[in-house]
């Protein structure tokens, strides 16, 4: 709720965007949430967005098992959804990749988190809409499943994107304050 409320309160003060572009792994995607098409965090911000204004629409560009990482197992830039996130032309690009990149087989190319990252923002920020880019920390890991890792998420992931917006001058949600003690949300861990 607080990272909906945060988005919200950017994008109501923004009155010429009316698209936001959501792009991301499965967390963006809604795997695994019943009635995903309109339980999944895209579709609850443009529930919210449409009660402040009906201009407003959300896209989800989610991937399951997305990586950022170019040379990971799943690159998001080699993906379809990537390509339609940039035909859209978004007002606003909210980006949540990291968290398959914590895992070993992925985590090897950790050297080129923070150009792959940076390729992918620059990719947006081309666009003719000139978006407000937005990246997220990664969720709290409640328990590790399927190779991702917590300490790599928390001890090395959630840093750079921190040195990432700098070197950006991007805006950080961090949803790792924001969805502690929520783990209910995540039954996969």
């Amino acid at each position: 709720t607080l990272v909906l409320t945060l988005i919200v309160s950017f994008a109501v003060s923004s009155a010429q965007a009316k698209l936001i572009a959501c792009v991301g792994d499965s967390i963006t995607h809604g795997s695994g949430i019943i009635y995903r098409a309109s339980n999944c965090y895209p579709a609850q911000l443009a529930t919210i967005l449409h009660s402040f204004d009906s201009e407003w629409e959300t896209e989800n560009f989610g991937v399951s098992g997305a990586t950022l990482l170019r040379n990971g197992a799943m690159p998001y830039v080699q993906q379809s959804a990537y390509t339609q996130a940039l035909a859209s032309n978004p007002d606003i690009v909210v980006i949540k990749l990291g968290t398959n990149d914590s895992k070993p087989h992925n985590w090897v190319h950790k050297d080129d988190f923070v150009s792959d990252y940076l390729y992918l923002i620059d990719s947006f920020a081309q666009l003719p809409s000139n978006p407000e880019i937005w990246i997220c920390k990664a969720v709290p890991v409640y328990y590790d499943n399927f190779s991702i890792s917590s300490t790599v998420m928390e001890d090395e992931i959630d840093p750079l994107i921190d040195e990432i917006a700098q070197q950006r001058d991007v805006q950080v949600l961090d949803l790792f304050t924001a969805l502690s003690g929520a783990a209910d949300f995540f039954p996969d861990g």
